[in-house]
Formats: structure tokens, C-alpha cells, sequence
């Protein structure tokens, strides 16, 4: 149910939940800034931000959300740590493994594993069936996935994903050889209108932009490309290497098809969440952190480099 608080003379341009939270000390912070991100604190018809400033005489109404209970499980399942403290984690996500369950899933995704390491100490700010994520990766896709233990630290790495604050780069096995030695791609993604679990490039989209470079070039089979992403739209990577004629190995949903001048054929598709590079949203010191590629990425790689002689 929804009360009203006015706020209090003398009050000139302070932030919203710093106010609710000196009016309101039975409430904790965590649980006023679940509040403001459930869209539960408004003046008038406006709704405020937990940044939004506030004066003397203005009406706030809020509500407390309503707090459900997770029906998930943990499940003690296998999980490359890279770095790990009291506010985040980041793995070295496996092939395969879904970051979050949905329809049709089962319980070996990343959120039943987190869980169990966890002991159901996640931030519940991703809702009930996605506690503690930040951001996802596609199931096929290996690499550096960040996972928020704390309301806080959600908050403060979604902020910097919502800002583009951070640096993810991509590691990709690509087919042919790019003539350039890098580019940029900018070119806005949208659902493909006939094929509707794929995307395309295209107008009327949302803004999309690769920054790429060729690490290694395995003329003319394939190449190994870094790409530095400064959007997260679906499948970025993968459609925007398909627009300049470079297919990601083993990407079969946008038109990869076996190639038997390879020694080592692809099993899934060949990209690799390699690095990123952000600000700890607790103690906003640098982090910088790397995974290694997996034995699959590396088997292709030694292939490709044999062949290449």
C-alpha cells in the first residue's frame, strides 16, 4: 500500500532515497532502492529516480515491494571462479551452460550454480528467477559473466552497463581472412522479421558498434579477431562479423556450414568473452580481468596453425 511523506522544511535538492532513508530508518537502503527501481516512489504522477532531487514541501508516495520467494534450487554445479569477494563474483562461463532459467530450461544454469556457492546469498534486484544477474552471454558462448552478490553491487554494475562504462572484448574465430587489419562496425541490430530467434542489421534497429582487429589470419580458412563491443545488443558480434562476409566457425544459425578443409571441426559457435574492464561498484577500484580461452578454442586454434604452414 502506498503512503505519502512530505518532505520536511528546510530540505532543498537532495536526493530522493537520502531522504526516505533519514524519514525512514526501519527500512533498509537496499530495500528503498528495490523501491526506486520497482517504479514505487513518485511525486505526483512523476517517478523518481533514487537520484532524482527533492525540495521542502513536495509529496512523496511510495511503496515497499512486494518480496517473493525463489523456487529455485541450488544445484552444486562445476564453476570457474576468476575473481570472487563479498560483493561479486565472475566466472569463466563453460559452454552450454545458460546463465538464467527460463522456458524449457533445466536446473544447470548459472543462477542454480551461484546459488549453491553462494548459499542463496545473491541480490535479489534481478527479480526472483534472475537473482544476481547483471548481464548474460549466450549459451554457447565461453567467458568472463559478472554476478552481483549484493544489492549494491547490482546496482552499481548495471549502471555501468546501462552507461557503457565498461570494456568487454571478444575473442572470435571468424571464416576468410578480413583484408583490413581492423575496423568498426556501426550498424543497429533488430530482430529478423521472418527467422524470429536470429537478428539482423538493418534500419530501424537499435545502435549497435564492433570496434574489430585480426589477432592471427589462417589464410584463407579463418582468422582470430578481437572485438570490443560498446553496446550489448543480441548477438552482436556474430551479426555484425556476418555483415562483412566473416562468419563466426561453427555459428550454424547465421548460415555456418561445415567446412572439411578444417582438421578440427567446430562444435558450437567460436566466441569467447576474453576480457573486461570496469570499476568495482563498491569500492570503485579498477578491475581488470582476463579468462583463458577453453580447450575446445584452443584445439581449433593449434589446428588452424598446423594448417597454416
Amino acid at each position: 500500500m502506498a503512503q505519502d511523506y512530505t518532505v520536511p522544511e528546510g530540505v532543498r535538492r537532495e536526493r530522493a532515497d537520502k531522504v526516505l532513508a533519514q524519514a525512514f530508518p526501519e527500512h533498509s537502503r537496499s530495500a528503498l532502492h528495490r523501491a526506486f527501481e520497482a517504479g514505487l516512489v513518485r511525486v505526483g504522477e512523476r517517478v523518481l529516480s533514487k537520484s532524482d532531487s527533492v525540495n521542502e514541501g513536495e509529496v512523496l508516495s511510495y511503496a515497499m515491494p512486494e518480496l517473493k520467494t525463489s523456487e529455485l534450487r541450488p544445484v552444486d554445479l562445476p564453476l570457474d571462479i576468476i575473481y570472487e569477494d563479498e560483493h561479486l563474483v565472475a566466472i569463466n562461463k563453460a559452454a552450454g551452460m545458460i546463465v538464467h532459467p527460463g522456458a524449457g530450461t533445466g536446473e544447470d544454469t548459472v543462477v542454480h550454480a551461484m546459488l549453491a556457492h553462494c548459499e542463496g546469498e545473491l541480490s535479489g534486484v534481478g527479480g526472483v528467477e534472475r537473482p544476481g544477474i547483471v548481464h548474460r552471454i549466450d549459451k554457447e558462448t565461453t567467458g568472463l559473466l559478472l554476478v552481483a552478490k549484493t544489492d549494491a553491487a547490482h546496482r552499481g554494475l548495471s549502471e555501468q552497463f546501462a552507461g557503457r562504462q565498461l570494456r568487454k572484448e571478444y575473442l572470435a574465430l571468424v571464416s576468410g581472412c578480413p583484408q583490413l587489419m581492423s575496423g568498426v562496425v556501426d550498424r543497429a541490430i533488430s530482430r529478423h522479421p521472418v527467422h524470429r530467434q536470429r537478428m539482423t542489421v538493418g534500419e530501424g534497429g537499435k545502435p549497435a558498434r564492433t570496434d574489430w582487429e585480426r589477432v592471427e589470419a589462417f589464410p584463407p580458412l579463418a582468422s582470430l579477431i578481437r572485438c570490443r563491443i560498446h553496446t550489448g545488443r543480441t548477438h552482436q558480434i556474430r551479426v555484425h562479423m556476418k555483415s562483412l562476409g566473416h562468419i563466426l566457425l561453427g555459428d550454424e544459425a547465421y548460415g555456418w556450414r561445415e567446412d572439411l578443409r578444417l582438421s578440427v571441426q567446430p562444435e558450437r559457435v567460436m566466441l569467447h568473452a576474453e576480457h573486461i574492464v570496469f570499476l568495482h561498484p563498491v569500492t570503485a577500484r579498477t578491475m581488470d580481468l582476463r579468462a583463458p580461452l577453453p580447450k575446445d578454442f584452443e584445439k581449433l586454434l593449434r589446428s588452424l596453425r598446423k594448417t597454416g604452414k
